[in-house]
């Protein structure tokens, strides 16, 4: 209860200070000559200025504020290590209960588990959590802050008092002192590099709590499988060339042998995410007999930017035959030998659009292309009429390696191609807009060559359904065999179109050897707190993958179906770092969060991070068992201001005087009754003063 004197004047304060002015003027003669009455003079005067200035008397009712403790309990990755977490749920619970034999202390428990609106955190961030929790608290009404941690926190503020105001901070370390630990950093990977080059990291072991200086092995791998081991001194730079292996992400990973009696082995490995950059693919097209559909590959080939194109067309029919040498037909010479034994293996694809044998190219070239195929190259023959010829490609020495032979017969009438059941499930012509409907929504084709029983895998069929699109696998390399020349027609807009551009990308990619395109492909990748993957197969059904966390926990996934020849599951990603998946064929990896987490660059538990703060806000720190084990709970202490607030055994809370103003009473002084009696019982006692 809080008395208080306020005033509500009659009139404004100026004009009120002008009368009492004039007043104690006229008054003050009186008083100098000590006339009778004139201190009664004097006295009404100032009643009549103390009603006109309508003083009031307040008494407040006020309500005590309870003083805001927040107890800061760190449940991050690295307080799972050894017997923190045991340590720390009991000083929690031995905490709580003291804080509630006390009165006036409103406790708030805040837990930090290293994940911010369900995406993992990258690091031991107690302070923001702190600031948050407090935000609604006036800063006089915070009367101390307990952090329950390890002490590996990662935002320690550089002004710790625009977070905790004048309350101390508490630290109660788990853990114990002495801890050895070994950890595997990266000091420096590129980025990005081209797709053959080489790259080089740079990396080092490093052992803390310990003197040992005996080598280490660490084993490097790349996308799971290890490309090599080395040995090297704890401490020291060590420089690994690796040779950036595809496009995408190239995920190398170096891992060092375990240290007896370290904290854990989780820290013991790092990765290094290169992005391959593919320099231009390099791709040869040869044209053979001009047909309407002549420039539709040259087109599509020449828009890509990631492609090199190497055309050239043969522009005289077979059947115009007038004696001139073939190497006398061109403005430059065909340079045969350079591109089809030189320099063929430098070729991604090459392409036969519409080629018959001419006697351009010799025999013994073809057998060259056969061995680049089976070496690892692509090649894709789009026919026509001269694949059912005399001077088909068949006849040379590609037979070994194209899929279908053709039986002479070209199949004239008009027919909707047409995706096969096995094609559904292809990355090649899976998802062809306006596929999805028997017949598909795209336009006719008039020709196609007819084969006898294809090898490979036809993914598109045609007329009579007979094979128009044939992949297949010749060793290391891969062939496609288009049995049709009217693709144009979909380029043209015939009867609307079709999916030409689409077809034929996936189609050049395929052979390329593109990741996204495989059949067989297992994926993962994580977007916030989610771990997404996606089996790509021909099979009718996949079967659960296992999971493999940062920290080696492992768990089986159940794919479910989401069209055809694709399975998919969300996971949610509950550790940064870089998670596994695997399917007994298959592996996949997805970084969640940073490649090399600030949670487990150093997991000893530590004094040194909190000490600073807590001895410039008068604080506690201290560790929460001794040397055997046994917990030690410090008492809880409410001081006043001013008042030291912690101690050898004990850790202090500042009682607030803050309070909440729940009502006030009002009594009016010199206003009514009492007022008008004042001022009458003055004047009348003036006036019987001077009458006398």
């Amino acid at each position: 209860m809080n008395w208080s004197l306020t005033f509500t004047p009659l009139v404004p304060l100026p004009v009120l200070a002008v009368l009492a002015a004039i007043g104690l003027l006229a008054i003050a003669p009186l008083l100098v000559r000590r006339t009778r009455g004139a201190l009664l003079r004097l006295l009404a005067l100032a009643a009549l200025v103390m009603a006109l200035a309508g003083p009031i008397l307040l008494e407040e009712q006020r309500q005590s504020l309870p003083t805001v403790v927040a107890m800061v309990v760190d449940k991050t990755a690295s307080q799972s290590l050894s017997d923190r977490a045991a340590q720390t749920e009991a000083m929690r619970a031995e905490l709580a209960k003291r804080f509630g034999d006390l009165r006036d202390i409103e406790l708030r428990t805040v837990e930090v588990g290293g994940k911010a609106g369900g995406a993992p955190v990258d690091g031991t961030e107690l302070f923001k959590a702190v600031q948050a929790e407090l935000a609604d608290v006036a800063p006089e009404r915070i009367g101390a802050v307990v952090m329950l941690t390890d002490g590996q926190v990662h935002d320690v503020p550089a002004n710790p008092s625009e977070t905790l105001g004048s309350a101390p901070l508490h630290a109660l370390i788990s853990g114990r002192a002495n801890e050895i630990d070994r950890q595997l950093a990266i000091r420096s990977a590129p980025r990005f590099g081209i797709v053959g080059e080489k790259q080089v990291i740079d990396y080092s072991v490093i052992d803390s709590g310990t003197t040992s200086a005996a080598p280490v092995k660490v084993t490097i791998s790349r996308d799971g499988e290890p490309i090599a081991t080395e040995l090297v001194v704890p401490g020291a730079s060590n420089r690994f060339e690796i040779e950036v292996a595809h496009a995408g992400q190239n995920i190398y990973e170096f891992e060092a042998e375990p240290l007896a009696g370290e904290l854990t082995p989780v820290n013991n490995r790092a990765a290094a995410v290169v992005d391959g950059i593919r320099e231009n693919l390099r791709v040869l097209l040869v044209s053979g007999e001009p047909h309407a559909g002549e420039r539709i590959w040259r087109n599509l080939l020449k828009s890509d930017a990631s492609v090199d194109l190497v055309h050239f067309t043969i522009l005289r029919p077979p059947e115009k035959q007038d004696g001139t040498p073939i190497d006398e037909l061109s403005l430059i010479a065909f340079p045969t030998r350079e591109l089809f034994s030189v320099k063929i293996d430098q070729f991604d694809l090459i392409i036969f659009d519409r080629y018959a044998q001419q006697g351009v190219l010799p025999v013994l070239y073809f057998d060259n292309i056969a061995r680049y195929v089976r070496d690892g190259g692509a090649l894709l023959v789009a026919s026509g009429p001269d694949y059912a010829s005399d001077s088909s490609l068949y006849t040379t020495p590609l037979a070994d390696v194209l899929p279908a032979a053709p039986t002479g017969r070209v199949i004239e009438k008009p027919f909707t191609p047409e995706v096969t059941d096995l094609g559904k499930r292809h990355p090649v012509t899976r998802g062809l807009e306006g596929g999805d409907t028997t017949p598909p929504h795209w336009s006719r084709w008039f020709r196609q060559i007819e084969t006898d029983k294809p090898t490979g895998e036809v993914i598109m069929k045609g007329a009579d359904g007979d094979p128009l699109l044939v992949l297949d696998r010749e060793d290391k390399g891969r062939v496609a065999l288009l049995l049709s020349d009217q693709v144009w027609l979909w380029a043209r807009g015939y009867e609307g179109g079709g999916p030409h551009v689409d077809l034929l990308r996936r189609l050049a990619h395929w052979l390329m050897k593109e990741p996204d395109l495989e059949e067989e492909a297992l994926r993962a990748s994580a977007t916030g707190g989610m771990l997404h993957i996606e089996r790509q197969t021909m099979q009718d059904s996949a079967g659960p993958v296992t999971t493999i966390s940062p920290s080696g926990k492992r768990g089986t996934v159940t794919l479910n179906a989401d069209g055809p020849g694709l399975f998919r599951a969300d996971l949610a990603a509950d550790e940064i770092g870089l998670w596994r998946v695997e399917d007994g064929q298959h592996r996949a990896f997805a970084l969640v969060g940073p490649a090399n987490p600030r949670e487990f660059q150093d997991v000893r538990s530590t004094l040194d991070k909190l000490q600073p703060v807590a001895t410039a806000s008068g604080g506690h720190i201290a560790r929460m068992a001794d040397a055997s084990g046994k917990l030690e709970v410090p008492r809880v202490v409410p001081v006043r201001s001013g008042r030291a607030v912690s101690g050898r055994d004990w850790i202090g809370v500042r009682m607030t005087e803050a309070s909440l103003l729940t009502g006030v009473d009002r009594l009016p002084l010199f206003t009514g009754f009492l007022g008008l009696a004042i001022l009458l019982g003055l004047a009348a006692a003036t006036w019987y003063r001077e009458g006398r």
